[in-house]
């Protein structure tokens, strides 16, 4: 039977307990009781007699109360396509990975054309001291100025001995030497004759040789001296081309594959002149032979063309006597009162 007394004593104790969190010196983590429910559960967990342990990191053990967290977010992982650098790179840039090497190449290929655009090739003689023909460059040198006697319409030549109208367009150094002719400033000279024509070589080689040594030629009076060589240094070739070949030899010229000519370091000798000469020397083809030898040699050495210095007297060698005489009497000589 419970008095009154224990009633009045069982209220004291209950109104003057304290809760065992207050009584250790802990205070119950508001973040671990539970509010009432708005769906209507009203239950409100009491407070945890003692704080839970804290885990190895220094936080709340999961069953402990809610803790701020420092989250670091990990990188996502990119998958890498199968294959090596080639592989990935086709994966990453799709068509494009073949659109920029196309590009590269056509972009070099077209400043490599851009840097080699070619320029008229030099002449540069192969020749050789051995006793036969050997080829030589076809090519004039591109900064070689030009001289020639055309354009012109070729007259008829009356009663003209056959040639051929168009060699191999392969010019042959015809091999030998000579001794010096003259006492001037020496000038080494190189006969060359083009291959398929049906010229022997060594007769036209005698006949410039000759002419070159004769002393009315432009080595009168000490001025200049010749020697004819197959090799080694030289200062300038006569050459005898078909006449479809000349103006290859002199390009832009202009002889109409009729007048002779000459280009740079060549002195170049139509084939169908040396045979059948033109009109005005009415088939003398011998004297036409030493003038347009001295003529076109005489470009070589430096010399311009001449007039006519008047009728009855004289053409000089420089005259265009391929041409006509206008007047004057046909001389194959530079200095022919020596």
């Amino acid at each position: 039977m419970v008095t009154l007394q224990d009633r009045a004593e069982h209220g004291r104790t209950r109104r003057g307990q304290r809760t065992p969190e207050v009584e250790s010196g802990f205070e119950a983590d508001p973040e671990s009781a539970e509010y009432p429910d708005p769906a209507g559960d009203h239950s409100r967990r009491a407070p945890e007699p003692f704080p839970r342990p804290l885990s190895s990191n220094g936080l709340r053990s999961p069953d402990g109360p809610l803790v701020a967290r420092h989250h670091v977010s990990a990188r996502p992982s990119v998958a890498r396509p199968p294959g090596g650098r080639v592989a990935r790179f086709v994966a990453a840039y799709g068509w494009r990975a073949l659109v920029i090497p196309v590009l590269a190449v056509v972009t070099f290929v077209t400043l490599l054309d851009l840097a080699s655009t070619e320029t008229a090739p030099a002449a540069v003689a192969d020749v050789m001291t051995t006793p036969r023909e050997v080829t030589t460059s076809e090519a004039a040198p591109s900064t070689a100025t030009a001289e020639g006697e055309g354009p012109v319409d070729p007259p008829p030549i009356v009663g003209a001995v056959p040639f051929v109208e168009q060699g191999t367009g392969q010019l042959l150094v015809v091999p030998g030497t000579s001794p010096v002719y003259g006492t001037g400033p020496l000038q080494r000279f190189i006969v060359e004759v083009e291959d398929g024509i049906n010229v022997d070589g060594a007769s036209f080689a005698a006949a410039v040789e000759a002419t070159l040594a004769d002393p009315r030629g432009w080595g009168a009076g000490g001025q200049t001296s010749f020697q004819r060589v197959d090799g080694g240094d030289y200062d300038f070739r006569v050459s005898l081309v078909s006449p479809v070949n000349v103006e290859k030899f002199c390009p832009g010229v202009g002889t109409g594959g009729y007048t002779s000519c000459r280009y740079g370091e060549r002195a170049v000798i139509n084939l169908a002149r040396w045979e059948t000469a033109v009109p005005d020397y009415e088939g003398d083809v011998a004297t036409y032979r030493l003038y347009v030898v001295n003529h076109e040699v005489g470009h070589a050495l430096g010399n311009g063309h001449e007039d006519c210095p008047g009728a009855g007297e004289l053409a000089p060698v420089m005259q265009q006597q391929t041409l006509g005489l206008d007047g004057c009497i046909k001389n194959p000589w530079p200095f022919p009162n020596a």
